[in-house]
């Protein structure tokens, strides 16, 4: 092999390095563009890194002047702004991954049901799963802790946690009765030890984490804690565990941010109710939510919750509001807002409530997510937080896809490769309106998702409009059965010293030297990067490979230029566009390309994973015949073809071309080809910028079949950054890519976008090149390879260089800081090709909203221009279709019965309102939900209260804002401690909580079975009526109730109603003449308590022409509602009356009443209230006939 010295030219200056402060500086060495050859005549433009010139001779010594002086300054510019990047590359990296895993976790289960589905059986097979896998021994193994009283209280009451402890000392009976007083949970004695352990294991993590004991891990627990709340169990959570670990490494660790994802089907309220007022903690769902028809039924479940106070826009709910959801929607999710909103609130820790009840065969999640998706969320949070990752179990309740989808997450936190997606295709319709509701109320709070410049134009689709329209429900195959490759090596690394021999005889200061891939491969040597990869030898090009993508005619020229003479090579160079050659260049770029190919077959044969081909003469401007912009051979180009050989068929590969210079050879091999995705960003300056002329436009989108598959971001003006290169990625780049589903990435890798290139005049920091590489190897199975293209500052190009070869051997990104938001130019950039492109790609598809709130069939239409709105500011009623909907929606519930929970099974809960005497009772303010703006309270002997306003403050104990001295037993207490964050209100959509303290008494007092009965039997019949009309609650419920009080003290019974019930398409139009509250039973004229039927209205909106009624046998519930009958509305007294509506819904079956004298509405067949936006246009006509006015929060 020949010596390096033999291919450096006398004078060339080498470089020297040495340390300051932890960055390496570069001494001596040649920083800025020196001058080129004598000018020739030029092919196309101006010169690469050139200036149009006068005189050649003149220019040539201005520009030596200029060059020498703008070398200083760019050096030392670099060297302040390195000095503050963290570039300590020789940083021990983390590594390794915690798991806790604990038997005693499946110590509990359902004593009164043995088909509850949250049970044991689910940790034992994820464990067989795990251990099938080899998984168990590849993992750091941590033993599982308990968590202290005092760590449960940074989210949870003390009373609350007392509560929880008593319930090691009770029976089944007495359990069953506390279960019961909450919603979808079940107890037994051993829950509280094995919640506190669940929590403890979490913590466990967190301290290894912090602690830099491992990089990442994930804790196997059950039972699940995301929607346990500050004093209450809900949906069988009984501790909040994520939420107790990010206030333990605030408090312990002193973690200023922490990012939370929830990612289960089900909505994790209780998490969202923690933190709905802390900016320090920034939460974001995804899950099932149908307009509240699914679980757990709350408004706040919505993307118009978006927190409140200074929590306002920390609060992120993405809501499905259809099932059969896929990889390609909740990919989507991430990429357009969990994404961007990360990076600029700058996480230190992610902690996921990673629930896989949305993999498709999930009994509770309906959903089509399947195991490989889910490894690819993993490995985009993977970027974040310096990979400083915690997974938590929550739900998941199919065992098969149960155990896959854990195994898949913890595979990919491992740093095994994600497996490819089978079709993922684009967000659906249905998605693409949710998130686009959700950048919508987004967008005032964060600048990294503001739109500027986006105006875009309706289009005709190609045809494609029909893919716009709702698909019907989408049946998804057999889970498919993954496979991880087994690896010698991760990622390979080419290099050759002897294309070094390629450098220019006549200026010994132009750009493309030959120290740049000797300092590249010096830094990868100096931080142990080059020996953690396996070095593959290289080779030169064949003819056959350089024919792929060259004429035999130019292959031929090049060949001869072997043995010209000194003057017949200037003179060659000089007829191509910024060229020079020498007697080696031919063997070099031979070398180049073929060292690539050799790269190729190691990761096509499984050798390798990924790779690095650190090479020159860089490639991406070769074109067919002829040289271009330092490049002879279009490197990539060549490799790419090479691969579709090898494999056997058109693969297909995307190219990125990040080089600041647009790749106009590799644009236009591959212009007619559908198999190369080909997407470069680069500076077009308005085809002012080299390669010069329009071919690096956004319009340019190939031709014939490739239309489409050239993808051009043109930026026009200098600055970019990591900020602007990121929002190419998360909004552009990556939806396409995930579109297109590669089986091949290639990078056309040039650094001269990087922080003091002498030519880009870009920003892009070493850690954005970590970063952009790592979003990228979420594609093609991990098949990634990086070909060196551009790059011109030593220092620059090494370092970033490094930073991506890191993150190919599965180091985590650095921490990436973004001093500002992108430009508004370059947004305009993007959203220009977005706009272009709109018509190839339905991910970049963009929606504008017409019904918010609406039906989930709201049509997708073009979006026009931007409509800035305030969060909720475009809310409208939801429109229940004409079918009764599943009634499988819900968690299951843990009564005596084994069905799932249906909102007609849902209790309403009862919140008990203590009013001193001699205090009004005319308005209370109570703690409700925020599809709440009536409350029905009613004392013994009848008596009403008017309800109760929306959007209680945080840990309002009382209602002195609206009643002096109205005081609400059930809320969180006053103070906390001195070190905890005071926990939120019981925010829209919580359900208040029951004071633990007055439970425990209770629990004390009551007794069971027979006594229990006993008491039953003597409780009066104008109660019992009361239980009735208090939303169907159990009497037991009511002497607890009753028991809060004291005897000196009214009570009286807030009814916290259901949010939706399945009867609410029996309600009909108002009739046209209005509703009159005055009107007496139409039976006996009774004017006490009177009640006007929903379904009796004389007006048919549809215009049926007849008249008549329903059959007096049975309710027709889902059917069309839409008839015309008596003329004049139903009204009957009540059941403390004569009872004749009662008779009146026996004998009609219809379901829904409303109260004339306090406006509730009471379902008979749910027998409970019910308080919907369908409702809301009776109420309301009936509060302006009754009082004068429009209902005060009517919306």
């Amino acid at each position: 092999m020949r010596s390096k010295a033999l291919f450096v030219r006398p004078h060339a200056k080498l470089p020297f390095l040495s340390s300051r402060g932890g960055v390496t500086l570069l001494r001596g060495a040649v920083l800025q563009q020196a001058p080129q050859a004598p000018a020739a005549p030029q092919k196309r433009g101006t010169s690469k890194g050139a200036e149009l010139r006068s005189s050649p001779k003149l220019a040539e010594f201005k520009k030596k002047g200029r060059m020498k002086k703008l070398s200083q300054a760019a050096e030392q510019d670099l060297i302040v702004e390195l000095q503050g990047l963290d570039l300590n590359l020789e940083a021990k990296t983390l590594s390794g991954t915690g798991l806790v895993f604990d038997e005693q976790l499946n110590e509990f289960h359902c004593l009164w049901d043995d088909s509850f589905p949250e049970c044991p059986e689910r940790l034992h097979a994820i464990k067989e799963q795990l251990i099938q896998e080899g998984l168990l021994d590849r993992c750091v193994s941590f033993q599982a802790r308990f968590a202290e009283k005092e760590e449960l209280m940074l989210v949870h009451s003390l009373e609350y946690i007392d509560l929880m402890e008593t319930t090691q000392y009770m029976n089944e009976g007495e359990l069953r009765i506390l279960a019961d007083t909450y919603d979808s949970v079940y107890l037994h004695p051993n829950s509280y030890t094995c919640a506190c352990l669940a929590s403890g294991s979490v913590l466990r993590l967190v301290d290894a984490v912090l602690g830099a004991e491992i990089r990442n891990g994930m804790a196997i627990i059950r039972p699940p804690g995301h929607h346990a709340q500050h004093s209450l169990m809900d949906g069988y959570c009984m501790f909040n565990h994520v939420a107790v670990a990010a206030r333990y490494a605030q408090q312990k660790h002193g973690i200023q941010r922490v990012l939370i994802v929830d990612w289960d089907v089900h909505h994790g309220q209780g998490t969202q109710f923690t933190f709905d007022q802390d900016p320090s903690v920034l939460y974001f769902s995804i899950h099932r939510y149908e307009q509240g028809r699914f679980w757990p039924h709350l408004k706040a479940s919505n993307w118009s919750t978006t927190g409140f106070g200074q929590g306002q826009g920390y609060t992120i709910n993405v809501p499905w509001n259809k099932v059969g959801m896929r990889d390609a929607d909740y990919i989507a999710a991430f990429l357009q807002v969990l994404l961007p909103v990360a990076f600029e609130f700058q996480p230190q820790l992610v902690l996921v409530a990673a629930g896989f009840d949305a993999l498709q065969g999930d009994p509770k999640g309906e959903m089509a997510a399947t195991p490989a998706g889910f490894a690819q969320l993993t490995h985009l949070l993977m970027g974040l937080a310096g990979g400083r990752l915690i997974l938590s179990l929550e739900g998941g309740y199919n065992l098969h896809s149960l155990a896959e989808g854990v195994s898949a997450s913890l595979h990919t936190l491992l740093g095994d490769p994600c497996p490819m997606l089978e079709s993922p295709g684009a967000p659906c319709p249905s998605a693409q309106l949710s998130l686009s509701c959700v950048l919508e109320a987004l967008e005032p709070f964060w600048e990294i998702l503001v739109r500027s410049g986006e105006t875009l134009e309706e289009d005709n689709m190609e045809g494609d409009n029909a893919e716009e329209e709702e698909e019907g429900p989408w049946q998804p195959p057999a889970l498919p059965i993954l496979t991880w490759p087994v690896l010698q090596a991760r990622t390979g690394l080419v290099y050759d010293q002897q294309m070094m021999g390629h450098y220019n005889l006549w200026d010994n200061h132009h750009p493309e030297m030959p120290q740049r891939i000797s300092q590249i491969m010096c830094r990868l040597e100096e931080l142990g990067l080059a020996e953690r990869c396996f070095l593959l030898p290289a080779r030169p090009a064949t003819d056959a490979e350089l024919l792929t993508c060259h004429s035999a005619e130019y292959v031929g020229r090049l060949r001869a230029t072997e043995k010209m003479k000194t003057r017949e090579l200037h003179c060659e160079g000089a007829s191509f566009d910024s060229i020079y050659i020498c007697p080696s260049t031919f063997a070099c770029a031979k070398l180049a390309t073929g060292a690539t190919c050799c790269l190729v077959e190691a990761v096509l044969a499984g050798e390798v994973l990924n790779g690095v081909a650190v090479v020159r003469p860089p490639g991406h401007h070769a074109e067919q015949d002829a040289a271009c912009g330092f490049c002879f051979f279009n490197t990539v180009a060549v490799a790419a073809r090479h691969a579709q050989a090898i494999s056997g068929h058109a693969l297909r590969i995307l190219i990125v071309d990040w080089d600041i210079h647009h790749g106009n050879g590799t644009q236009h091999i591959f212009e007619e080809d559908p198999s190369i995705l080909y997407i470069s960003l680069h500076r077009y300056d308005h085809g002012t910028f080299f390669p010069m002329g329009n071919e690096g436009a956004s319009n340019q989108v190939g031709w014939a079949a490739g239309a489409g598959f050239t993808v051009n971001v043109a930026w026009n003006g200098p600055r970019m950054g990591d900020a602007e290169y990121l929002a190419a990625w998360h909004r552009l780049v990556l939806p396409i890519a995930y579109e297109f589903n590669p089986e091949l990435v290639l990078v056309s890798a040039g650094f001269d976008a990087a922080r003091g290139d002498p030519l880009g005049g870009c920003q892009v920091s070493p850690e954005g090149y970590a970063h952009l590489t790592h979003l990228l190897m979420g594609l093609a199975g991990g098949h990634i390879i990086l070909i060196l293209e551009g790059g011109y500052n030593l220092t620059s190009i090494s370092e970033s260089m490094a930073a991506c070869t890191r993150t190919l051997l599965g180091d985590p990104p650095p921490l990436l800081t973004l001093p500002r938001p992108p430009l508004s130019g370059a947004l305009a950039s993007v959203a220009e090709t977005i706009q272009v492109h709109r018509r190839y790609w339905r991910s970049l598809r963009v929606t504008k909203v017409e019904d918010k709130e609406g039906s989930s069939s709201s049509k997708l239409i073009t979006k026009e221009a931007r409509q800035p709105t305030s969060p909720g500011s475009a809310e409208g009623l939801t429109t229940l279709e004409g079918n009764i909907l599943d009634a499988s929606t819900g968690k299951a519930i843990s009564a005596s019965s084994v069905q799932e929970s249906t909102p007609t099974q849902v209790k309403s809960e009862t919140v008990v309102v203590e009013l001193t005497q001699n205090q009004s009772s005319e308005a209370v303010t109570g703690e409700v939900t925020l599809d709440q703006t009536t409350s029905k309270a009613a004392t013994l002997d009848q008596t009403t209260l008017e309800a109760a306003t929306e959007g209680s403050t945080p840990n309002q104990t009382t209602s002195e804002e609206a009643v002096e001295g109205a005081e609400l037993t059930q809320t969180h207490p006053t103070s906390c401690a001195d070190n905890q964050i005071p926990p939120s209100s019981p925010v829209p959509g919580a359900i208040p909580p029951i004071s633990p303290r007055k439970l425990t008494g209770i629990l004390r007092t009551l007794e069971l079975g027979k006594a229990q009965e006993a008491a039953e039997s003597q409780i009066p019949e104008d109660e019992r009526l009361l239980g009735e009309a208090v939303g169907g609650q159990d009497m037991d419920d009511l002497v607890m109730m009753q028991a809060f009080g004291d005897t000196d003290q009214a009570l009286f019974y807030a009814v916290t109603p259901l949010p939706w019930c399945p009867h609410l398409v029996a309600v009909c139009p108002i009739p046209e003449a209005g509703l009159d509250v005055t009107q007496p039973c139409q039976d006996c004229g009774a004017l006490e308590e009177n009640w006007v039927c929903l379904s009796c209205y004389e007006v048919c909106n549809r215009g049926r022409g007849w008249s008549g009624s329903w059959p007096r046998n049975k309710p027709k519930v889902g059917a069309d509602p839409c008839w015309k009958l008596t003329p004049q509305p139903q009204v009957y007294c009540s059941r403390y009356i004569s009872a004749h509506m009662l008779q009146h819904h026996e004998g009609s079956g219809h379901p829904l009443v409303l109260s004339y004298v306090d406006l509730s509405t009471w379902c008979y067949q749910c027998q409970a209230y019910v308080h919907h936006q369908a409702l809301l246009d009776a109420k309301n006509v009936a509060h302006q006939n009754k009082f004068g006015e429009d209902m005060p929060h009517s919306h």
